[in-house]
Order: C-alpha cells, then sequence, then structure tokens
C-alpha cells in the first residue's frame, strides 16, 4: 500500500537548454546557499520511478546568476567551487536521510 508521501510527490521541474539548443527536462532536487551564491543540484528527469531506479543519475550543480535583471542557471565548472559546493549538498544529504557518503 502506498504511503501519502508518496502521493504527494511533485517533482520540482525545469527546462534547461544546452549550448546545441536542446532542450533537457531536469528535476531540481536539492537547493543551497554558499558563498553568497545560490546552487541546485539537479538531474536528467525520469518519469518512471522503475526506471529511475535502474539509472545513474549524474547530478549537475548549477549556479544562479543574475544579469541584466534575469536570473538564468550556469553550470559550475571550476574545479574547488564544484568541490565545495558538492559538499555542502553531500553533508545536507547525510543528515537529511541519516547516511554516509
Amino acid at each position: 500500500m502506498e504511503n501519502q508521501e508518496d502521493l504527494d510527490y511533485t517533482p520540482d521541474l525545469i527546462t534547461l537548454e544546452d549550448e546545441a539548443g536542446v532542450e533537457h527536462e531536469c528535476e531540481v532536487i536539492d537547493a543551497a546557499d554558499y558563498n553568497g551564491e545560490h546552487y541546485l543540484a539537479v538531474v536528467p528527469y525520469v518519469a518512471d520511478p522503475e526506471k529511475m531506479l535502474e539509472e545513474d543519475a549524474q547530478v549537475v550543480i548549477m549556479r544562479t546568476v543574475e544579469e541584466n535583471g534575469e536570473e538564468f542557471l550556469d553550470i559550475v565548472d571550476d574545479d574547488e567551487e564544484l568541490a565545495a559546493v558538492s559538499e555542502v549538498f553531500a553533508a545536507r544529504l547525510e543528515e537529511l536521510y541519516d547516511i554516509e557518503l
């Protein structure tokens, strides 16, 4: 029997466009602030929960950036920044799910 939490889950979806103009639907799995910047952890969206469990999701860390009054997402490509922000997300997951990564 499904519990109420399973029935109430609605993924936080966003559509990202890559350099070639191809759109990708992604799910925001977490958000965090670090050093005055706001970051999102996103994974490719898979509608079928069973298929989602079969695949290894690639988490992408994105930074929100404001330019000319518009907000957009930018991939974090600096290795040091990526490592630091990844640790923030890992610590949040460890605390939330009582696991050790």
